[in-house]
């Protein structure tokens, strides 16, 4: 679950303590810091000793911080790369395995089980492999550092909680490079603040149990918002003649709308909630695949914030309770990433902010696209291609 939350107040996540090393300096300095802060939380100093006694600076997890990715492919090819037959075999099983958890689940959050086997499967596959990086050495590491000391300083406190409570292991606890934690990725204050004991042994082990992590995940995407028994994507076909300019998460209009437009589901039947608020979501244009994003399809960014990822865990979970493959249609080819950078150059010396010149389609420079799609009577579907770049 990697939430990159927005900057909180520092005086709330950096501590009380007036001379405390907030971040960067001498590594050993710092923890000293860190001790001090969490002797002003209340504490014990011996359990503050027992959980930094061994802390290291860490130079793997900002190596991996330093290198992270952005999904660059197409949502054709990367839902490809990541729903296997094998995937969907094993949610299959593993939504009959747990068959009494998810309708647990579903009785209390109304979370799709759906939903949560993708996630299951796309972060850890489904728990197989969880991350190999010393969770405290990567939080304290990484509060050390100045890049985001205001998310990952909290997380070292709420990693001490969770060793108070004997769910954590200073030495042995391993995740992912950022702290996640678990067969669903969760951040040590998340698990604090929403984790469940999903099977009753009065612990909770997202590592090992997967009540514990399948509870503990729907709690979270509740408490971000997630309406209950709600859907959240569902694929369709669109007419020729739509205005294509109001489609992406940008506008929203009720389903009964879209519908009048002449948007269909491609499965036949109608649109769920005709009343709804909904978006039409078109990554690779109006000749790609088509998609009717609901509320619940927004409450995932707060899971993941990158488009393609969150686009297909949410189709993917559609698959997993019964949806057909989707239509690729024929998406005209995008451009490569010198192509992209030299379009957000340009549109970057018109004035749109498309953040970093760094070649990635994000939100910034598909609305600038949108923008000047429209200024050039061209169809405005937020789809760059070589024919915009030559008419740029």
């Amino acid at each position: 679950m990697r939430r990159f939350l927005a900057p909180l107040l520092l005086s709330l996540t950096l501590g009380t303590t007036a001379n405390a090393q907030q971040c960067g300096g001498d590594f050993g300095q710092f923890v000293q810091g860190l001790r001090a802060e969490a002797a002003e939380r209340g504490h014990s100093q011996e359990n503050i000793d027992a959980f930094f006694r061994h802390a290291s600076y860490y130079q793997r997890a900002l190596d991996a911080d330093r290198r992270q990715g952005i999904f660059t492919v197409p949502f054709t090819d990367f839902a490809r790369r990541l729903i296997s037959q094998g995937r969907m075999d094993n949610g299959r099983r593993n939504a009959d395995r747990y068959a009494s958890v998810f309708n647990e689940i579903e009785r209390r959050f109304g979370v799709s089980r759906g939903i949560l086997l993708s996630f299951w499967a796309f972060e850890t596959d489904y728990g197989a492999f969880q991350g190999d990086y010393n969770t405290l050495d990567s939080l304290v590491t990484l509060a050390h550092d100045c890049r985001r000391p205001e998310l990952f300083r909290p997380e070292v406190f709420g990693a001490l909680e969770l060793f108070e409570n004997g769910d954590f292991d200073p030495v042995n606890t391993q995740g992912a490079w950022a702290g996640e934690i678990g067969m669903v990725q969760m951040l040590p204050e998340d698990i604090v603040n929403f984790g469940i004991d999903g099977d009753g042994d009065g612990h909770v082990y997202l590592q090992t149990s997967a009540p514990d992590a399948l509870m503990s995940g729907a709690n979270i995407l509740s408490s971000l918002g997630w309406r209950p028994n709600e859907p959240w994507l569902v694929e369709v076909t669109l007419p020729d003649n739509l205005d294509w300019y109001q489609t992406g998460v940008h506008t929203t209009r009720s389903v009964a709308e879209w519908e009048a437009d002449g948007v269909r589901a491609r499965a036949g039947g109608n649109l769920p909630m005709r009343n709804a608020q909904a978006s039409i979501v078109i990554p690779q244009g109006r000749n790609g695949p088509a998609f009717i994003a609901y509320p619940n399809f927004s409450v995932l960014f707060e899971w993941n914030q990158s488009f393609t990822y969150v686009l297909t865990a949410a189709y993917f979970a559609t698959r997993l309770e019964g949806a057909p493959v989707f239509d690729a249609g024929n998406p005209e080819p995008g451009l490569d990433g010198n192509q992209m950078r030299r379009l957000q150059e340009i549109l970057s010396a018109r004035g749109y902010d498309v953040g970093r010149i760094d070649g990635i389609l994000g939100a910034g420079t598909r609305a600038a696209v949108r923008e000047e799609q429209r200024r050039l009577g061209l169809p405005a579907d937020a789809w760059p291609t070589r024919a915009l770049l030559n008419a740029l």
